[in-house]
């Protein structure tokens, strides 16, 4: 008997520590990389908002190539749509929210397995020197478990190198002419 008290004090124990404990916790995360191309705003534009392309080199198509993808909608325009379910990179969907042509593309990202989220994922084109520096943003709030989660593993380091490959093989293709 005395077993099941101490027991059942350490699971409310828990519980309290993890709730009042959360919400101390961020309640948002972000995290953002860029890299200059030296290729037409337009070029560069194209292979972001037309999400055919954005399939050529983003980085996540190249780790698991097998995955399922359906791309829909017109493209660069609010409501084209990039669907993928694999086995290692989960299943989503990218749908474009709005578009600023050669300059920025807003895309909210739903993540459906191996866990449920949404995302506001940002890409801005801005001229500089003789290229234009693109950034990619990933911003979103946090539930309960990805707050406890970002105390060991921020999503900056669970990002970020996909991220910066990413951006390497947008400049590739965008300085290819591609």
């Amino acid at each position: 008997m005395k077993f099941l008290k101490v027991f059942g004090f350490t699971i409310v124990a828990l519980a309290v520590i993890i709730l009042v404990g959360g919400m101390f916790l961020p309640k948002t995360y972000s995290a953002s990389r860029s890299v200059t191309i030296n290729a037409p705003d337009s070029v560069v534009y194209n292979n972001i908002a037309n999400l055919n392309e954005f399939y050529k080199w983003n980085p996540w198509s190249k780790m698991e190539p097998t995955a399922k993808t359906t791309i829909t909608g017109s493209v660069g325009k609010p409501g084209h749509t990039y669907t993928w379910k694999g086995k290692e990179t989960g299943s989503g969907q990218m749908k474009i929210r709005s578009v600023e042509a050669n300059k920025l593309v807003d895309i909210e990202m739903k993540f459906l397995e191996p866990w449920e989220s949404i995302a506001d994922t940002k890409f801005e084109i801005s001229p500089t020197g003789d290229g234009n520096k693109v950034t990619w943003t990933i911003s979103g709030e946090n539930n309960i478990i990805s707050k406890w989660m970002g105390v060991f593993v921020s999503m900056d380091s669970m990002i970020g190198k996909d991220f910066e490959d990413g951006l390497k093989f947008l400049k590739e293709k965008s300085e290819a002419g591609k």
